[in-house]
């Protein structure tokens, strides 16, 4: 299995750091990398749908359970035709945590409950010794972003400040 740096990156800031903005950026360019393949798309999904879920609000403009909904469903549809074990990740069962957060999510108004991650399993062993050395070489980001540093939609100085601040 050839390891991918960016699947890397993304399980470090999804298991250990809950970061899921940054699991949106990095695995935004391996989609993109990779000629927008639905198994990438469909994890990026999962992690946006967490974000919504956590950090958004329910406001005239926007309802952050819904916004949740709308990825979670979309990544489920994806995911549920792979292997189980996919990129050497137990894809199955983080596909059945997420069809049961879906369930949750669509069941929001009559009971509510607080957000709760999801933890993606790994199976490969080279890739779980591939993360766990990620872990110690992979800072995380306090306080977490919430806006574009990387790609097409980040603003420059924007990105540039992210960077000056990143050095200093």
């Amino acid at each position: 299995m050839n390891i991918e740096p960016k699947l890397v990156a993304f399980l470090v800031y999804f298991n250990r750091d809950r970061d899921y903005f940054e699991c949106h950026e990095v695995l935004e360019e391996l989609w993109l990398e990779r000629g927008r393949d639905p198994l990438y798309s469909g994890l990026l999904q999962i992690a946006v749908a967490l974000y919504h879920f956590r950090n958004g609000s329910v406001t005239h403009a926007y309802n952050k359970i819904e916004g949740a909904r709308k990825m979670m469903r979309s990544a489920v549809r994806k995911l549920s035709d792979y292997p189980p074990d996919a990129l050497g990740i137990r894809l199955d069962r983080l596909t059945e945590h997420a069809r049961e957060y879906m369930s949750r999510l669509d069941r929001y108004e009559q009971e509510p409950f607080d957000f709760y991650p999801l933890e993606i399993e790994i199976t490969d062993p080279k890739l779980k010794q591939r993360v766990d050395r990620a872990f110690d070489e992979i800072e995380p980001n306090v306080p977490q972003r919430t806006g574009y540093a990387r790609g097409p939609k980040a603003k420059p100085e924007e990105a540039g400040e992210m960077l000056g601040e990143q050095e200093s």
